[in-house]
């Protein structure tokens, strides 16, 4: 019975250290929040248990502001898509080097699936190990064949993370 007592406490004190462990600004996966704010294409302001959090879109990468017409659009379709005051649920993937949460928001759908399904944003290919890349790349080559969003210009527009290394937009 002693034994049995002090396993408990162990896994206690074990459960306790890998929480403190875990950066604040992480939330665990599975995890509520409400739509606060849009920020572009592809970044959302969430409240999450009292907390304002800023998660940017796992798996994809959306038309800067600056492509005009194409980063209103993206940042247009989300906030038809999931409008202020919207519950959804947050599969966190990561935290990214700005600080931010980086997450799939679901809410009765798949938000960052349905973004690429319509041309409002890229499969971020170099950042797809933690998704279901096949379905994103397959909802992208889908959304370029039938010409959908940044697919209206033959070959897409210029990749968001090519554009932001260009000097005009520094």
């Amino acid at each position: 019975m002693q034994t049995l007592s002090m396993a408990r406490r162990f896994l206690l004190v074990v459960t306790a250290f890998a929480a403190l462990a875990l950066p604040a600004h992480v939330v665990a996966e599975g995890v509520n929040a409400t739509v606060l704010s849009i920020g572009d294409g592809d970044t959302i302001r969430m409240l999450q248990a009292g907390k304002s959090l800023t998660i940017r879109l796992a798996c994809i990468d959306a038309p800067e502001n600056a492509q005009t017409p194409y980063g209103q659009q993206a940042r247009q379709y989300l906030q038809q898509r999931l409008p202020i005051g919207t519950e959804v649920n947050l599969k966190v993937k990561t935290t990214d080097h700005y600080g931010r949460t980086v997450a799939e928001v679901i809410s009765d759908f798949n938000i960052n699936l349905a973004l690429v399904e319509n041309g409002q944003a890229f499969a971020y290919h170099q950042h797809l190990s933690n998704c279901n890349a096949q379905k994103y790349l397959d909802s992208e080559y889908q959304a370029s064949q039938a010409r959908l969003g940044v697919w209206q210009v033959p070959g897409g527009i210029t990749r968001p993370w090519k554009f932001r290394f260009t000097s005009r937009y520094r």
